[in-house]
């Protein structure tokens, strides 16, 4: 995408800092657990939160009244009208510092690190980076730093299902599985969350307002997905990831995931049907 202009605008922190206790509860793993058709034994209170299940710690709850058109219930903290209609999720960093006892408490903070406009030879459209912190409640101990970025664009029927330039493979790697994420996983992982965005729940407005062939497999999900592959199947936990989101994934449609040590970190690799690389996630991990 070639970039005619760029803004870069940085809100003042006392406008739109927001802080909340949320409670790491034992009935929201359990469920996390029976999404992901995991057993819930050792999910108990003051064992460690998985890392990567933190999301549901991350949930807005935003009024109906007050919803985007297009469902979602924010990013957690105020953002001003930028009339750019339609969000894809683009990025994710998350530093893990300690583990989250499961029954705990947290303190979460959201802020808005920034917000760039730019316009393009395709339109306007928005880049905006929100950063959440996770803090033990009475401990006033770090627990992670999480930043997501999203892409925000103009109206439109125009929808990809790929990535222009997209890059695609013949998949392999050192360790290999493919799952299919059905309207099941998809609803849980929105209830969970609290997510309503519709081109995650909403075939009609995913193939009618923004032009996708299906629901969107939410970025989160596949995030989650690939760092329990690498947790579960290979035995690594990770101590920071960094997700890069390249092309949408579609409800009902196989995801490859891929896991590949690469010197001292590890890298996961979600694929579509068609062998197009669609989310990049660069590990590091203390257990090397």
């Amino acid at each position: 995408m070639n970039t005619l202009k760029e803004d870069l605008y940085i809100p003042s922190h006392s406008n739109i800092e927001s802080i909340r206790t949320e409670i790491c509860s034992v009935a929201s793993v359990r469920r996390v657990a029976a999404m992901l058709d995991l057993s819930p034994e050792g999910l108990e209170e003051k064992e460690p939160l998985p890392r990567g299940w933190q999301f549901i710690l991350m949930a807005a709850d935003t009024q109906k009244s007050q919803l985007r058109a297009d469902g979602f219930p924010g990013l957690g903290v105020a953002m001003p009208d930028l009339g750019l209609p339609r969000l894809m999720l683009g990025a994710r960093a998350v530093t893990y510092i300690k583990d989250i006892p499961i029954g705990s408490q947290v303190l979460r903070k959201s802020s808005i690190q920034s917000l760039t406009h730019k316009t393009t030879k395709t339109g306007p459209m928005a880049i905006a980076n929100i950063r959440h912190t996770l803090e033990l409640l009475g401990e006033k101990l770090l627990a992670l730093i999480e930043t997501q970025t999203y892409l925000l664009f103009p109206a439109s029927r125009g929808g990809v299902s790929a990535a222009s330039g997209a890059f695609t493979a013949d998949v392999s790697g050192y360790r290999v599985k493919t799952i299919v994420p059905d309207e099941t996983m998809l609803f849980q992982y929105s209830a969970l969350g609290f997510n309503s965005h519709k081109i995650h729940i909403d075939r009609a407005h995913a193939r009618n307002v923004e032009g996708f062939p299906d629901i969107v497999v939410n970025g989160g999900l596949v995030t989650l997905l690939l760092t329990d592959f690498l947790r579960l199947e290979i035995g690594v936990t990770p101590s920071s990831i960094h997700v890069r989101h390249l092309t949408p994934l579609f409800c009902g449609h196989p995801i490859t995931m891929v896991a590949n040590k690469m010197n001292d970190k590890w890298q996961l690799q979600a694929y579509d049907n068609r062998s197009i690389l669609a989310v990049d996630i660069e590990v590091e991990t203390d257990e090397f």
